[in-house]
């Protein structure tokens, strides 16, 4: 990465380092919040959920944003909301205030991918777009894994409110430093032109996005639901683990997941210039990705954090979609572009973060022992990821022999 833009990769990480304490802190947390309000799955799926709940609502309107007003404004006026949602939740006396405070951060944060991949899509050659990508989601790991036995450490010295609180003060220096570094976004933009209504329907309509979307919502979406909250329960409630030796699990995978963002990073400048395309990755590598689930929903107890972490780090091929997708569309159309498939994702996060609670908990009202629940729920989940795999190959079969049937005629 060249050295004038060291500065700028910074100042963007460390927004969304907080970004992605906050969206997996609840997999550490779930015991205290469990014991202080009386939660079910049910409802630490929903607690959960409802950061990307917020998230979600956010995409679209943030797609437009970043290509009118751009990046650092973005980021910056929706880092303030982000702090004031850490305050109610860190005030929050029932649960409502707790999912309140929960949207309120998941909007306030949600441009903390979008804006600096906008930036790099803009700014930036095609290799080192993928490259900065990866790298952005590895601190997004760092700051997952920031959220496991580090939380843990702190939790009997200030409690989950003071940690919050200490989180507000974190989301104000991110801001300043963003607005400080950052070049205003005027003078190196180029505006977007057309009817803007028409722009999210060409994108959803392109074949890229149509092949896509399926793996964003349910493989990249299930990810993300089961690294920011349902392995932690999963180690706790099927594999018998205490909360403290489930945080150094997770902790495990995501200290994975952190290296293997860094070897993307590394590696798909050299990938690329020898012709491998991140869709023939995809093709290739995500059927280890749907066989690793299958096989921890079969094994059930004896699949522990490294079995998750394997699966992680296997399934992490799917965050190289999104920056491959934009380079599809013209550079102009980057927030759009980027934050329509956002959209796919985070609704499929937030579905499956709830659904499999609302399953978990049905289940065990149907009589299944909760070990056996999760085994079903995650056995669903790969059956979910099969049909996308699916989708995504029968499409780019489709049209190849379109392509060759042209060819001939």
């Amino acid at each position: 990465m060249a050295s004038p833009w060291i500065g700028t990769f910074l100042v963007f990480a460390l927004a969304y380092f907080l970004a992605a304490l906050l969206r997996a802190v609840t997999a550490t947390l779930a015991p205290s919040f469990s014991a202080e309000f009386a939660l079910g799955a049910a409802d630490l799926g929903l607690l959960a959920g409802a950061y990307f709940l917020g998230f979600a609502l956010l995409q679209l309107p943030l797609g437009v944003a970043l290509d009118d007003l751009g990046p650092r404004r973005v980021e910056v006026g929706l880092l303030v909301l982000a702090l004031a949602g850490c305050a109610v939740f860190a005030a929050a006396g029932g649960f409502g205030q707790l999912v309140f405070g929960r949207v309120l951060i998941g909007m306030g944060v949600a441009a903390c991918l979008m804006s600096p991949l906008t930036f790099f899509r803009l700014h930036w050659r095609p290799a080192l777009q993928l490259r900065a990508n990866s790298w952005m989601l590895m601190t997004g790991s760092l700051g997952m894994v920031a959220s496991t036995v580090p939380v843990q450490m702190l939790l009997p010295l200030w409690g989950w409110r003071g940690l919050f609180w200490c989180l507000c003060a974190l989301l104000a220096i991110a801001a300043a430093a963003l607005w400080l570094w950052l070049p205003a976004d005027g003078a190196r933009r180029v505006r977007p032109t057309g009817p803007r209504p028409a722009r999210y329907a060409e994108i959803v309509r392109h074949p890229q996005f149509v092949r896509l979307a399926p793996v964003g919502l349910l493989l990249h979406g299930g990810l993300v639901a089961m690294q920011a909250l349902w392995i932690g329960p999963w180690l706790t409630q099927v594999c018998g683990l205490s909360p403290r030796q489930a945080s150094q699990g997770l902790l495990l995978v995501n200290f994975g997941m952190l290296c293997a963002f860094l070897a993307w990073g590394l590696a798909m400048p050299w990938l690329l210039r020898r012709g491998l395309s991140v869709f023939r990755l995809l093709a290739w590598g995500l059927p280890v990705s749907l066989a690793l689930l299958l096989l921890i929903a079969m094994l059930g107890e004896a699949a522990q954090a490294g079995l998750w972490m394997l699966w992680c780090v296997a399934t992490s091929l799917v965050t190289l979609a999104q920056p491959a997708l934009a380079q599809s569309f013209p550079a102009q159309m980057a927030g759009r572009v980027l934050s329509a498939y956002n959209l796919a994702i985070f609704i499929g996060i937030f579905l499956l973060q709830w659904g499999m609670g609302a399953a978990i908990d049905g289940l065990q009202a149907a009589g299944v022992d909760a070990a056996r629940a999760y085994r079903l729920t995650i056995a669903a989940l790969a059956g979910l990821a099969l049909l996308s795999y699916l989708w995504f190959v029968g499409l780019a079969e489709g049209c190849a022999h379109n392509r060759a049937h042209t060819d001939t005629t």
